[in-house]
């Protein structure tokens, strides 16, 4: 009985196998699959927003472009290229003949180059006033009528001017080089070439101009110093002169020459005294008088030997420098500043005249190696690049405008 009792219960009680569990976990799944199915979508159709596009993509995109196509082929007016190019050369510097004080003779360095002054001046407000007074540039770039976009406004201010000058008016500058190309566009050939014109004529006045305003300064500054080292030279004379005159010398290095003379010959006569009174004295006695007239001999020259040594400076008691010996050291002092004095003048007088030669000619100049040039069609508007941009900027802004309406769309509907 037990036997059977426990047959049943056992058999429910048989735990499932794990391919089972997998069986039944895939019917599952494949249930909730196939209450999640959608139904199938509708058929494409054109809506309302994909009018919408269409339309906005013909305001947005075709539209201005064929009015800009119109504009450009029937209203805007031709425009003439002229091109010119130069370069601001310098003429050698000649060093100046004597550079005793070469450090301050170079005072013709500039700390910008002069083609950099230029290139920017060609941008300036002063140059498109200058050209406009010379040749009336509004009147030129206001011929077209009917061209309100391309043509110049003939009432616009200066500032106006200026702003239509950078736009009609291209400049390319080689660092490297050194060399400047100018574009002007105008609506004629003669115009453009006569703008073009002008403006070398002015750049080069404009040159002309920072040469002078270089030759003046290390002109002046030459001067100044050519004048200071005058008035040095004559303060050294002039104190030399009274030197001379209070101390009744002319040179006291000659004067002391003499005395030096003088003070060797009585050291010779001495000796030779000496020797005729030891002579003496082994041949006389003591009491002759050829004796004492020979030691009376002696005394006197060494008497004028003790006066000639004070005078040269030379005290044997006190071993001090008399007036005489500072009288040579003060002269000497003299004689220094006196040299170097003049060797200042002829240094400041050789900058002075080497700057007067360069001011006397031109050091700078402009050298065009293409001269403004005349064309002899119109290059400019370039109608198809000009429609070409036009219509590539509008077509990315139309794009720009669906992305971010779909992308608005597309939130609101996650919301």
């Amino acid at each position: 009985m037990n036997t059977q009792a426990d047959g049943p219960s056992a058999t429910l009680k048989k735990p499932r196998s794990k391919r089972q569990r997998a069986l039944e976990q895939k019917r599952l799944r494949e249930k909730q699959i196939e209450a999640a199915i959608l139904p199938p979508a509708e058929p494409a159709r054109v809506r309302g927003r994909h009018w919408a596009m269409v339309l906005g993509f013909v305001l947005v995109v075709c539209l201005p472009v064929v009015i800009a196509g119109w504009y450009l082929t029937a209203r805007a007016a031709d425009q003439f290229a002229s091109f010119a190019g130069f370069t601001v050369r310098q003429a050698t510097q000649t060093a100046p003949a004597v550079e005793i004080l070469g450090g301050l003779t170079d005072i013709s360095g500039t700390s910008t180059a002069d083609t950099d002054i230029l290139y920017n001046f060609l941008f300036s407000q002063e140059l498109v006033r200058a050209v406009d007074d010379r040749i009336d540039l509004r009147a030129m770039w206001s011929l077209p009528r009917n061209d309100p976009v391309f043509a110049f406004d003939p009432d616009g201010t200066i500032e106006d001017l200026v702003h239509y000058w950078r736009r009609m008016t291209t400049v390319s500058y080689d660092s490297g080089t050194g060399l400047l190309e100018v574009r002007v566009l105008a609506f004629t050939a003669e115009n453009a070439q006569r703008i073009n014109q002008t403006l070398f004529e002015i750049s080069t006045e404009t040159v002309n101009d920072l040469n002078a305003v270089a030759r003046s300064d290390a002109t002046r500054y030459a001067a100044e110093d050519l004048q200071n080292a005058l008035d040095r030279l004559k303060d050294a004379r002039t104190t030399l002169t009274a030197f001379r005159n209070d101390n009744r010398l002319v040179d006291p290095n000659s004067a002391i020459q003499g005395q030096v003379g003088i003070l060797n010959t009585l050291q010779a006569q001495l000796a030779e005294a000496l020797i005729e009174l030891d002579l003496l004295g082994e041949t006389t006695r003591n009491s002759d008088p050829r004796v004492t007239q020979a030691r009376r001999k002696i005394e006197v020259i060494r008497t004028r030997i003790e006066d000639e040594r004070n005078s040269l400076g030379f005290n044997d008691n006190t071993g001090e420098a008399s007036a005489f010996a500072t009288i040579v050291g003060e002269y000497e002092g003299l004689i220094v500043d006196l040299e170097f004095a003049e060797q200042s003048y002829t240094s400041a007088l050789s900058t002075y005249d080497s700057a007067v030669a360069d001011a006397n000619r031109q050091s700078r100049y402009l050298a065009a190696y293409l001269g403004p040039t005349i064309a002899e069609r119109a290059e400019y508007p370039r109608r198809a690049v000009l429609l070409g941009l036009l219509a590539l900027f509008l077509i990315l802004g139309w794009a720009l405008l669906v992305l971010g309406y779909y992308s608005l769309k597309d939130r609101q509907a996650r919301l």
